[in-house]
């Protein structure tokens, strides 16, 4: 007895329809497989990328956060009466090929002894609030605390590649140096 469907030929399955040389057919299976792969094999190279690309800018920061606090470290910053805005420019040519000057903080502390030392977090809640920041540049033999804080755009934290540590798609980059000032 036959089945409704075969009765009118709208059988996909019988010998010699569409459905059936389709799927028995080799021609294609790459394209198909490839189409399956691509995807994640896209967005796994472009969050290599933009993860490579953060810590270059970190590396970069930090870079410029060393160089800037040696105006500091041989007291040149003080003997120019620098303010917390000229110290922030100051960083800002340091580190222009990938910063814009508005979006750097600095914080810089003084202690009393390298045990001392507290690392200052301006993030509450996920918000990056720089109304804590201090500026003190010391005198000889003080004992240096200089942080640079900028916030990099994280492009792919939608996709769930979420890098970021801030609200935002934003992550903190830090730069940080601990020193000794020289009796200048």
């Amino acid at each position: 007895m036959s089945t409704p469907i075969s009765r009118f030929g709208l059988n996909p399955f019988r010998k010699g329809s569409w459905l059936r040389r389709f799927c028995q057919s080799k021609n294609g299976s790459a394209i198909v497989e490839f189409a399956f792969i691509a995807p994640p094999f896209v967005a796994l190279l472009v969050a290599m990328m933009e993860t490579t690309l953060v810590f270059f800018a970190q590396q970069f920061l930090q870079t410029a956060t060393t160089q800037t606090a040696r105006l500091i470290l041989t007291g040149q910053a003080q003997a120019q009466n620098m303010t917390a805005a000229q110290f922030q420019q100051a960083v800002c040519g340091n580190g222009a090929a990938l910063f814009t000057c508005a979006g750097l903080y600095v914080n810089v502390q003084k202690f009393s002894s390298f045990g001392s030392i507290a690392m200052l977090s301006p993030v509450s809640n996920g918000n990056f609030t720089p109304a804590g920041l201090k500026f003190s540049m010391g005198t000889p033999g003080d004992i240096m605390l200089v942080q640079v804080f900028y916030q990099w755009p994280v492009y792919l934290a939608p996709l769930g590649f979420d890098i970021s540590n801030l609200k935002g798609n934003m992550r903190l980059l830090v730069g940080t140096a601990v020193f000794r000032n020289e009796p200048y």
